[in-house]
């Protein structure tokens, strides 16, 4: 673990294998500033079900002061065509991507030595044949990590297209409910939730068992699905490995308590379903799902939403984090809205070409995603695009089916 010259009391060590870096990883992810995402069981189980599959190599990153763990930064390379980069590991499937950092970690480092830190972190990188990189991409981060700052701000960094929400919580769920909403909005969703249980009793279930959690997931990913088909979205949740990652994340022992899975049913059918996270008096609301068609019109995601909420108070929650993305129902509950920043920095000539292209089509999303009109316009085209292709149903059937209700992601 060589020192840095700046300060001989940091030390560094690179991991490339997670089983090497486990012990360590899990006894600091105890009390360190992080989120859900930087836990070691979800990137083990991201690296055996997905990075393996696509080449990943990860590269962990041990920062000590005076030997006591400071930092842990959770980076791999992976092969693009315009190069190799450095990501954060399981950058796709993390909402939030940070670092781990220890709860005095600006007396250790203070921001403006941090810069000298990370220069070491990539000359440490840089050093390992089989993960030097011509270009950095860390997308999506927090600009707060628990209860200090991010200390990648230091570095310059550009706000990301897509911001994040989250709300502060108060219960009982019935008197926050009141709270939140008017007695109009509280009677139509009563409305609707009566007409719901026309289709059977309605049920707020939570997954008990390794197999019902599994079986919630299938519903879900099949919601999903014909979600993704109606708006002409890809289907994330269709590239290789990921629903059997969400499902190793449900079933993983060391998770209980954690990862929750839960589902409301319509009599026999699950007409809503979700993934979330609780960690640390917050609920993460990461997926989430609902039945299509008629149903829809009686919102069961809405209904569903509630349950969850209620579900958080009784957790112990004080927030529920609905984490990254912009739609409006997230507006109209929380109180919260949170910038998520990236860093991009080129390490060579070919890197440079490549953060330049990188960056151009991020400004281009920005201003699309920022712009009604142009979002409304690429929303539209996308889903023309998708029937043309016959993977659809005409546009403005789906358009009818879509604005029925919009909860999850």
């Amino acid at each position: 673990m060589p020192p840095i010259a700046a300060d001989p009391g940091l030390s560094l060590s690179l991991h490339s294998d997670l089983a090497s870096v486990e012990a360590v990883w899990r006894a600091f992810e105890a009390n360190a500033d992080c989120t859900p995402f930087q836990m070691f069981a979800w990137h083990r189980a991201w690296q055996e079900t997905v990075g393996a599959r696509r080449g990943v190599r990860p590269a962990i990153v041990v920062v000590r002061h005076r030997g006591r763990v400071a930092l842990l930064l959770p980076l791999a390379a992976e092969s693009t065509r315009l190069g190799q980069r450095l990501v954060w590991h399981a950058a796709d499937l993390c909402d939030y991507n940070a670092p781990l950092l220890a709860p005095d970690f600006d007396d250790m480092v203070p921001p403006r030595e941090f810069a000298a830190l990370w220069r070491a972190v990539v000359t440490l990188i840089s050093d390992h044949r089989q993960l030097r990189c011509d270009f950095v991409v860390l997308e999506r981060m927090p600009e707060r990590i628990g209860r200090q700052g991010n200390p990648f701000l230091a570095l310059g960094v550009t706000v990301n297209p897509t911001g994040a929400h989250h709300m502060t919580m108060r219960g009982p769920w019935q008197q926050f409910y009141r709270d939140k909403r008017s007695s109009a909005t509280r009677r139509h969703d009563r409305s609707k939730r009566k007409h719901l249980g026309e289709y059977g009793e309605v049920r707020f279930v939570s997954a008990g068992t390794p197999c019902e959690a599994r079986a919630t997931l299938d519903a879900l990913f099949a919601q999903k699905q014909a979600s993704f088909a109606a708006r002409g979205v890809p289907d994330f949740l269709a590239r290789g490995g990921t629903r059997e990652f969400f499902k190793a994340m449900a079933s993983d022992p060391s998770l209980a308590g954690v990862v929750h899975v839960s589902r409301l049913a319509a009599g026999e059918t699950t007409v809503a379903a979700n993934l979330g996270m609780v960690f640390r008096g917050r609920y993460y609301h990461v997926l989430a799902s609902y039945q299509a068609g008629e149903i829809a019109r009686f919102g069961p995601g809405t209904a569903h939403l509630h349950d969850l909420m209620d579900y958080a108070l009784q957790r112990g929650c004080s927030e529920f984090d609905f984490t990254i993305g912009d739609e409006s129902y997230k507006r109209d509950w929380c109180d919260v809205a949170e910038r998520l920043v990236d860093f991009r920095a080129a390490l060579t000539a070919q890197g440079a070409v490549a953060v330049r292209a990188t960056a151009a089509a991020i400004g281009a999303k920005r201003l699309i995603k920022h712009s009604p009109t142009l979002w409304a316009a690429f929303s539209r085209s996308r889903r023309w695009l998708s029937y043309f292709s016959g993977r659809t149903r005409p546009p403005a059937i789906v358009a009818d089916d879509a604005a029925a209700e919009v909860s999850g992601k």
